[in-house]
């Protein structure tokens, strides 16, 4: 049985490395892509990054069920896990990966709760937190802010989680997540 791998965490804790990490890694993996509303970044590819589609066509969308969870993540910023992705990709025979924010973590949890492993990637501490949305350089004070007030919110869903991992160290980190993976795919 094909798993999923569920890895959230609050913005900066590092789980976007950890996924990049175990999807090089291992071949058996695939990543599971969201759908927004936000627009794309000049670096991103629609159909990689993210599907990139209209708030019209999210509204419908969700509507006709088409979304495993979904969910305003910030004002009129729309992120949602399409039934037909986890579809494709367990069609592929493959094992899926998420980079997903905790709520909806715990959404797919529900939906699927033989099938998924639900990992919180923890920081350190909030202070640990602010240095490194800090050192990215991508957040002037107000959004810093708000990243940093969501992810005292976000803390408070690591009981809700399978498996916490914390990231002080980074190489140690990896390592935790390959045995997570290795570990469930022994078992499936």
């Amino acid at each position: 049985m094909s798993k999923l791998f569920l890895f959230a965490a609050p913005s900066g804790a590092g789980k976007t490395t950890i996924v990049r990490h175990l999807l090089e890694r291992y071949d058996h993996l695939s990543f599971s892509t969201s759908a927004t509303t936000r627009p794309k970044r000049p670096h991103e590819t629609d159909g990689k990054d993210y599907y990139f589609i209209s708030p019209k066509q999210f509204t419908e969308l969700v509507k006709s069920e088409g979304f495993v969870e979904w969910e305003e993540v910030y004002e009129g910023l729309f992120y949602g896990t399409l039934k037909s992705e986890v579809e494709r990709l367990w069609g592929k025979g493959k094992h899926i990966v998420f980079d997903i924010d905790v709520k909806g973590a715990v959404n797919i949890k529900e939906a699927y709760p033989e099938e998924a492993i639900a990992v919180f990637v923890k920081p350190p501490s909030l202070e640990a937190l602010r240095q490194r949305l800090v050192a990215r350089g991508t957040e002037d004070e107000s959004n810093l802010r708000k990243r940093l007030d969501r992810a005292a919110e976000e803390m408070t869903y690591e009981g809700r989680f399978d498996i916490v991992l914390i990231n002080d160290d980074l190489q140690q980190a990896l390592r935790a997540a390959e045995k997570i993976i290795e570990d469930a795919i022994k078992e499936a």
